[in-house]
């Protein structure tokens, strides 16, 4: 039996929404003269795209409510089911955005209320049963008009090495939204790479490699070709010549990962938009699709990387998970799951028995891969670790971090074996050459650092020609007066 206090309680909070409901202005819907029955597409997702899905779908969804699909749409969110076939009054859809009940929809606070003939609309298509589109939903990606970055906007997402031995080794750096290539040995500027054909949305010419931020980069094994990932795109370049070979599109979101399998036939590409699946795409050397792993993931892809045999696929993602999928077939073989936040990488050992994994909750994790089962934590970066750059042919593997630091790990132990210092910001990349003695990082700053691999001093703090602090001359002397 409810307590006396109960029932008050009830009777006030009943009564303060009698109240609320009172000062509701309902919006009469307007009288369609109209003859043909609505039409889900033509008619009603409009009025969605126009005032309802900014809050309600992808990875804004308040209320736990999706109104991206059809099918998302029917199914209700937290308040409960939103369309009650026939019956607009027992419709949540229809009581919200007509004013009839509250929480009024969109909110006072957007200034968007519905006019009285989408009111009617939304009346007239429950009514009518609520059906959905006649053809399958196509859930297309808005369009993004990308312009340049800021002049100031130039930090160093990604680094790679060329496959060489020190005297010939280069090192690429995505800084901004372009590409500039260092001497792996002295740290000397060599070139940037510009795609003469980019333009931006008024015609102009971006003299750059990619229009928005460079996210990836990755050299072929042969050294011929770098990939550089971006928004929506992965460029494929004559090395050589700095000029493009390819340009791969039709990607959800930004690439934020790559890497070639070790016999450079294949070039794996991650990203995808956030809260939505993780994409996973591969490609043959000349850019033509190979592969497609669908669902792997349930948000952004951030690390990948072929096993030393090419039969596997190691991913990571923004949902915690590290997976990994059969090459070519793409068939899922097994997952591991530890971290308790996005896991940013992931790679190999040279013998292929273990997985290492680096995460946003700043743990290292080592996976014995047969066992399915975690070998080890590696802990020490006080932030989230960003990236890894495993040594070939070594159980050895390199990290950088949001600490600013950038480390060498063994991973059959653990232990720390070198650290490479002097940054001075959150740094994002870290790559090596694969005898691991030129070793490059970047970072916030917008600067590359190279380091001896070997004993991990630095060499140079890279900058390109127009990044470079001017120097000031030395002020001549004034003659004396006699």
């Amino acid at each position: 039996m409810r307590s006396l206090a109960m029932l008050m309680f009830l009777s006030v909070v009943a009564s303060a929404q009698e109240k609320k409901e009172a000062k509701l202005t309902p919006i009469e819907p307007a009288k369609l003269t109209r003859t043909e029955p609505i039409d889900y597409a033509k008619d009603v997702q409009p009025i969605f795209a126009a005032k309802c899905t900014v809050c309600h779908s992808g990875s804004e969804q308040k209320g736990k409510f999706d109104m991206g699909t059809f099918a998302a749409l029917m199914k209700g969110g937290r308040r409960g089911v939103a369309v009650v076939a026939g019956k607009p009054m027992d419709s949540l859809l229809y009581t919200y955005s007509s004013h009839n009940k509250a929480p009024i929809m969109p909110p006072k606070s957007e200034e968007n209320p519905l006019t009285p003939n989408e009111v009617a609309i939304f009346k007239l298509w429950i009514e009518q049963g609520a059906k959905g589109p006649t053809a399958p939903e196509i859930k297309t990606r808005p369009k993004v008009v990308l312009s340049l970055p800021p002049a100031l906007v130039k930090p160093v997402r990604a680094v790679a090495v060329s496959p060489e031995k020190i005297d010939k080794a280069v090192v690429a750096a995505g800084r901004g939204n372009q590409i500039h290539l260092f001497d792996g040995k002295t740290g000397a500027f060599k070139s940037t790479f510009i795609d003469p054909t980019l333009k931006t949305a008024d015609g102009k010419e971006a003299k750059s490699a990619h229009i928005s931020l460079v996210e990836s980069l990755a050299w072929s094994p042969d050294g011929k070709t770098l990939a550089s990932g971006s928004f929506r795109e992965v460029t494929l370049w004559d090395a050589e010549k700095g000029t493009v070979k390819t340009r791969l599109t039709d990607f959800a979101d930004r690439v934020v990962a790559l890497a070639w399998s070790a016999d450079g036939k294949l070039l794996a590409t991650g990203g995808g938009a956030p809260t939505e699946d993780g994409e996973i795409k591969v490609f043959d050397a000349t850019g033509k699709p190979a592969f497609e792993v669908k669902n792997g993931h349930s948000d952004t892809v951030f690390g990948l990387n072929f096993s030393p045999d090419g039969k596997l696929l190691a991913t990571s993602a923004a949902d915690k998970f590290v997976k990994v999928f059969e090459v070519p077939s793409g068939k899922f073989v097994k997952s591991f799951e530890g971290h308790t936040h996005h896991v940013l990488d992931v790679g190999w050992t040279a013998d292929g028995k273990k997985l290492v994994s680096a995460g946003a909750d700043n743990v290292i994790k080592v996976w014995d891969y047969e066992k399915g089962e975690k070998a080890r934590d590696i802990q020490g970066h006080q932030k989230q670790v960003t990236r890894l750059a495993f040594i070939p042919k070594t159980q050895t593997f390199l990290t950088a971090s949001g600490d600013a630091s950038v480390r060498l790990y063994n991973a059959d132990n653990g232990g720390q074996a070198r650290t490479f210092g002097e940054n001075k910001d959150f740094v994002y990349a870290v790559a090596s050459n694969p005898d691991g003695a030129v070793v490059a990082a970047g970072g916030e700053e917008g600067v590359v650092r190279l380091y001896n691999g070997t004993n991990g001093q630095l060499v140079k703090a890279m900058l390109p020609p127009d990044a470079e602090p001017k120097k000031e001359e030395p002020k001549k002397e004034e003659p004396k007066k006699k």
